[in-house]
């Protein structure tokens, strides 16, 4: 449906997915967003999330890679750690693994010219000022321009450290895009591609863009036109009087899709799974600082214990449970 009704021509896969596609293909280590990983990356290594947990990805397994995939574009390594703040040793670092990583890579594609055709290499911008990366990013410009076949932006902030003499090339973005008109500022900024993960969570929401880019005369009275349309709304269920190619049609039938899928996953879990706490026991959690502990305390002090065992009336040795009820015995220690 994707192929027959919209104008996509390519798609970006993550090589820690292992996805393979048909179409034009855009080859890069991590999926976009990225899961952020718990270990660090190395010398030789970078951390990455499969779909088997967390895991590393070895600089000279990605170069295999590519080799045998074959991609129309690969990403370079970036030595870029999601969601962390890089401290000062840990900039000196980033570009000069950068590098020694990009410099591992022109070296495989080029032992693998003989096999497939050339794989086009766009470098990595570091999202840090471009004084933190300039070594790197002169290196290069002066050893392995005619190498660069475009770059990758983590930061749209870091356009800017885009070397003058290779300001023609094509940048594609890995960067937080929350929608339509992020992507028409990160243009204005010099980005040209987007790899777009809002598109698929706007679909999960059920929500189908229906813009147009430019406008379309309908809005130049003033009015404000609505980005897409809500398929959650009852104005999209099927009728019979609608053609199975109609737009109509199309939005009832995702909408049902949409529906099934919210019941049967919420009908599946319910059956499935216990509710759980994590790691704080029930007694533990307040709703408010004000509130009682959602669960009575399983667990006290033996030495709490053992004072209300004290307070007791020792009980005859051949006495029965009930007449330990009625001495209190159990209602003590309660």
């Amino acid at each position: 449906m994707a192929g027959d009704r919209t104008g996509i021509t390519g798609i970006y896969t993550a090589l820690e997915d292992s996805l393979q596609d048909k179409s034009w293909l855009v080859l890069g280590p991590r999926r976009h967003p990225p899961v952020p990983a718990r270990a660090a990356n190395t010398n030789v290594s970078i951390a990455i999330q499969t779909a088997v947990g967390f895991s590393t990805l070895e600089t000279d397994d990605y170069v295999e890679a590519v080799q045998e995939l074959s991609p129309d574009i690969v990403l370079g390594l970036a030595d870029y750690e999601y969601s962390k703040t890089p401290g000062v040793k840990r900039l000196e670092k980033m570009g000069d693994r950068t590098l020694e990583w990009t410099q591992a890579m022109l070296k495989g594609l080029d032992e693998n010219t003989d096999r497939v055709p050339r794989v086009a290499f766009f470098a990595p911008v570091l999202p840090i000022e471009a004084g933190q990366q300039s070594f790197y990013l002169e290196t290069l410009t002066s050893e392995l321009a005619d190498r660069i076949a475009g770059w990758t932006i983590y930061d749209s902030a870091s356009v800017d450290a885009v070397p003058a003499k290779m300001q023609h090339l094509p940048r594609l973005a890995l960067t937080n895009v929350r929608g339509p008109h992020d992507v028409l500022d990160q243009v204005s900024l010099g980005i040209d591609a987007f790899v777009l993960a809002f598109i698929g969570s706007a679909t999960d929401r059920g929500l189908a863009f229906t813009f147009n880019f430019p406008p379309s005369e309908s809005c130049e009275d003033g009015r404000r036109l609505e980005l897409g349309i809500n398929l959650w709304t009852t104005t999209y269920t099927i009728i019979t009087s609608w053609t199975h190619s109609s737009p109509e049609y199309v939005a009832a039938f995702v909408r049902a899709l949409l529906s099934m899928i919210e019941r049967t996953s919420t009908r599946d879990f319910k059956k499935n799974y216990l509710l759980v706490q994590g790691k704080a026991q029930g007694y533990q959690i307040k709703s408010g600082p004000s509130e009682s502990r959602r669960n009575p305390q399983s667990f006290r002090s033996l030495n709490d214990a053992e004072a209300k065992v004290a307070q007791t009336i020792a009980p005859n040795p051949t006495a029965e449970g009930t007449d330990l009820e009625g001495l209190g015995f159990a209602e003590l220690l309660a």
